[in-house]
Protein backbone atom coordinates (compact mmCIF):
# COMPACT_ATOMS: atom_id res chain seq x y z
CA UNK A 1 0.00 0.00 0.00
CA UNK A 2 0.87 3.41 -0.88
CA UNK A 3 1.71 6.14 2.03
CA UNK A 4 1.60 9.70 1.07
CA UNK A 5 2.95 12.22 3.55
CA UNK A 6 0.63 15.08 5.11
CA UNK A 7 1.82 18.13 4.24
CA UNK A 8 -0.30 20.39 6.82
CA UNK A 9 1.57 19.92 9.79
CA UNK A 10 4.86 21.73 10.35
CA UNK A 11 7.12 22.39 13.08
CA UNK A 12 6.63 26.76 13.28
CA UNK A 13 2.75 26.74 13.52
CA UNK A 14 1.89 30.01 15.07
CA UNK A 15 -0.54 29.92 17.83
CA UNK A 16 -2.53 33.22 17.22
CA UNK A 17 -5.46 34.17 18.11
CA UNK A 18 -6.87 34.42 14.52
CA UNK A 19 -6.13 31.34 12.21
CA UNK A 20 -3.81 31.51 9.47
CA UNK A 21 -4.33 30.53 6.17
CA UNK A 22 -1.89 28.21 5.27
CA UNK A 23 -1.47 25.81 1.87
CA UNK A 24 1.07 22.90 1.85
CA UNK A 25 1.94 20.99 -1.56
CA UNK A 26 4.56 18.02 -1.18
CA UNK A 27 4.93 16.57 -4.71
CA UNK A 28 6.44 12.83 -4.37
CA UNK A 29 7.50 10.28 -6.79
CA UNK A 30 9.64 10.70 -10.31
CA UNK A 31 12.67 8.44 -10.96
CA UNK A 32 15.00 9.06 -8.29
CA UNK A 33 11.25 9.31 -5.77
CA UNK A 34 12.71 12.34 -4.05
CA UNK A 35 10.42 14.55 -2.21
CA UNK A 36 9.84 18.10 -2.66
CA UNK A 37 7.88 20.44 -0.86
CA UNK A 38 6.18 23.85 -0.83
CA UNK A 39 4.42 25.89 1.17
CA UNK A 40 2.48 29.88 1.80
CA UNK A 41 1.21 30.87 5.45
CA UNK A 42 -0.58 34.07 4.88
CA UNK A 43 -2.95 36.47 7.92
CA UNK A 44 -6.90 35.90 6.33
CA UNK A 45 -7.12 39.38 6.14
CA UNK A 46 -4.46 39.07 3.57
CA UNK A 47 -5.13 36.64 1.43
CA UNK A 48 -8.96 36.83 -0.51
CA UNK A 49 -7.08 35.60 -3.66
CA UNK A 50 -5.83 32.21 -1.86
CA UNK A 51 -9.25 31.68 -0.44
CA UNK A 52 -10.84 31.77 -3.50
CA UNK A 53 -7.84 29.58 -5.22
CA UNK A 54 -8.78 26.89 -2.57
CA UNK A 55 -12.43 27.41 -2.85
CA UNK A 56 -12.02 26.78 -7.21
CA UNK A 57 -10.87 23.13 -6.76
CA UNK A 58 -13.10 19.80 -6.82
CA UNK A 59 -11.88 18.98 -2.97
CA UNK A 60 -14.79 16.11 -3.12
CA UNK A 61 -13.68 14.78 -6.65
CA UNK A 62 -12.41 11.13 -6.60
CA UNK A 63 -8.78 10.88 -8.01
CA UNK A 64 -8.18 8.01 -9.81
CA UNK A 65 -5.39 8.18 -12.43
CA UNK A 66 -6.78 5.17 -14.02
CA UNK A 67 -4.15 3.54 -16.46
CA UNK A 68 -1.64 6.13 -16.26
CA UNK A 69 -0.04 5.07 -13.00
CA UNK A 70 3.33 4.05 -12.36
CA UNK A 71 6.31 3.78 -10.20
CA UNK A 72 7.97 6.98 -12.20
CA UNK A 73 4.48 9.45 -11.73
CA UNK A 74 4.62 12.29 -9.48
CA UNK A 75 2.01 12.48 -6.67
CA UNK A 76 0.47 15.66 -5.27
CA UNK A 77 -0.73 15.98 -1.75
CA UNK A 78 -2.44 18.83 -0.91
CA UNK A 79 -3.25 20.43 2.34
CA UNK A 80 -5.42 23.66 3.03
CA UNK A 81 -6.41 24.96 6.43
CA UNK A 82 -8.88 28.12 5.63
CA UNK A 83 -10.22 29.92 8.88
CA UNK A 84 -13.32 27.60 8.90
CA UNK A 85 -12.13 24.55 7.26
CA UNK A 86 -9.57 22.27 6.66
CA UNK A 87 -9.36 20.15 3.26
CA UNK A 88 -6.43 17.73 1.75
CA UNK A 89 -6.54 16.28 -1.66
CA UNK A 90 -4.07 13.54 -3.00
CA UNK A 91 -4.02 14.44 -6.78
CA UNK A 92 -1.88 12.34 -9.90
CA UNK A 93 -0.07 13.96 -11.69
CA UNK A 94 -1.79 12.82 -14.69
CA UNK A 95 -4.86 15.09 -13.05
CA UNK A 96 -3.04 17.98 -11.53
CA UNK A 97 -5.18 20.56 -14.16
CA UNK A 98 -7.39 23.40 -14.08
CA UNK A 99 -8.04 24.51 -10.48
CA UNK A 100 -5.39 21.88 -9.00
CA UNK A 101 -2.47 23.36 -11.33
CA UNK A 102 -3.28 27.29 -10.74
CA UNK A 103 -3.17 26.50 -7.05
CA UNK A 104 -0.01 24.27 -6.90
CA UNK A 105 1.58 26.53 -9.14
CA UNK A 106 1.07 30.29 -7.11
CA UNK A 107 1.90 28.05 -3.36
CA UNK A 108 4.95 26.85 -5.37
CA UNK A 109 5.79 30.55 -6.97
CA UNK A 110 5.03 31.88 -3.67
CA UNK A 111 7.49 29.77 -1.63
CA UNK A 112 10.37 30.58 -3.67
CA UNK A 113 9.82 34.42 -3.45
Amino acid sequence: MTRYETPGDSSDAHDDAEPRIVIAVVRTGGIAGLRRRWRVEREPAEAPEWVALVERCPWDQRMDAGEQTGTDRYVWSIHAILPDEQREQVVPDALLQGAWRELVDAVRAADSD
